[in-house]
């Protein structure tokens, strides 16, 4: 088996492919042959040496795959081969509030799934909605879980009838248009331009604010809610003042992260207290909202948005496509 291996910092340039044996599942355990998987922005900091999270020397990196269960361990009882699968990001967290005991993630301090075979325990995959393909189903382990966290997992949740604002065309902002329209909440995206606002258009969003020729977005938001304010904003760029001057009085900010290499400005505490709005900081999610993720996806026959799918030897092309900015969906690897 082949699988790319990588050291914290070395960029693109650093990736290289390495053959190892094929492991053998051990007790609780299944042997999965990876058949898709897709980068996100993590992938890059990991590239880049600025990851938020451990790396160890030598990873195998990406976090997002999915897969077919090609053998079983002892003791196995939750899966069987043939049966389609995604790996969970982090794999201990099962359910419930996000602890310490909970930073092991794949990618990072634990290998991750760019890699032709992987063993996972049993409790560290979710089944794949069927209508989806692997392609589709590797998008899902860290954006969607994000998106979904972002609107769902603060003990209330999203309600119909209300408004969300989403921020840009990456992939968690994505999956939060497709979520927030499923549980039939109103949906304001912001763009960068005509052409994608258009895109957005076509995935639901009711209605779209080009930030560049409305740099003063969070106006436009109030005026579209006649002065109320969205009850959300899933938040990506870490500018957090917009966000809380576009939401509803005791409204919800979702700080998904900062996908941008221009560090966001202090936070005026004023701006925080005036508005009365929660700000939660948000990263993936648990085994459990996976799982109630893809009820949701599957009722309502959700597809992922994919830009681009590369080969396996590719896998440098898909990272250097992934960072220049251009896709507008998941990039995607294909084995």
């Amino acid at each position: 088996m082949r699988s790319y291996h990588v050291d914290e910092g070395a960029g693109i340039d650093g990736l290289r492919i390495r053959q190892h044996e094929v492991p053998v599942p051990g007790q609780g355990q299944v042997l999965v042959a990876v058949r898709a998987v897709s980068l996100s922005y993590r992938e890059l900091l990991v590239l880049r040496g600025t990851y938020v999270l451990p790396v160890k020397p030598d990873v195998v990196p990406v976090s997002d795959g999915a897969g077919e269960v090609v053998a079983v361990g002892p003791g196995v009882r939750a899966a069987r081969i043939g049966d389609r699968v995604a790996a969970t990001l982090f794999p201990s967290w099962q359910d419930g509030p996000f602890g310490a005991e909970h930073l092991p993630q794949r990618g990072g301090s634990l290998d991750g799934m760019l890699t032709e075979f992987v063993v996972l325990g049993e409790d560290e995959f979710v089944p794949i909605p069927d209508h989806l393909s692997f392609e589709e189903a590797a998008t899902l382990p860290c954006v969607a879980v994000t998106a979904w966290n972002a609107l769902t997992g603060d003990g209330i949740g999203l309600r119909a009838g209300e408004t969300v604002v989403v921020q840009g065309s990456g992939g968690v902002s994505l999956f939060a248009l497709q979520f927030a329209k499923a549980l039939g909440a109103r949906v304001i995206a912001t763009t960068s331009g005509p052409a994608k606002a258009a895109r957005l258009a076509e995935f639901g969003a009711d209605a779209v604010i080009d930030y560049r020729a409305t740099p003063d977005w969070a106006s436009e938001v109030r005026d579209l809610t006649g002065g109320r304010g969205a009850d959300r904003v899933v938040d990506v760029t870490g500018f957090l003042e917009q966000s809380l001057m576009a939401v509803a009085t005791a409204g919800h900010v979702a700080c998904v992260g900062f996908v941008s290499d221009n560090a966001p400005p202090p936070l005026d505490a004023r701006v925080l207290f005036a508005s009365g709005a929660t700000v939660r900081a948000v990263a993936v999610g648990s085994r459990a909202q996976f799982l109630a993720m893809n009820r949701v996806i599957e009722a309502n026959r959700i597809r992922p948005v994919i830009d681009r799918v590369f080969a396996f030897d590719e896998a440098p092309d898909a990272y250097r496509h992934y960072a220049s900015g251009a896709a507008l969906g998941k990039v995607v690897v294909s084995l």
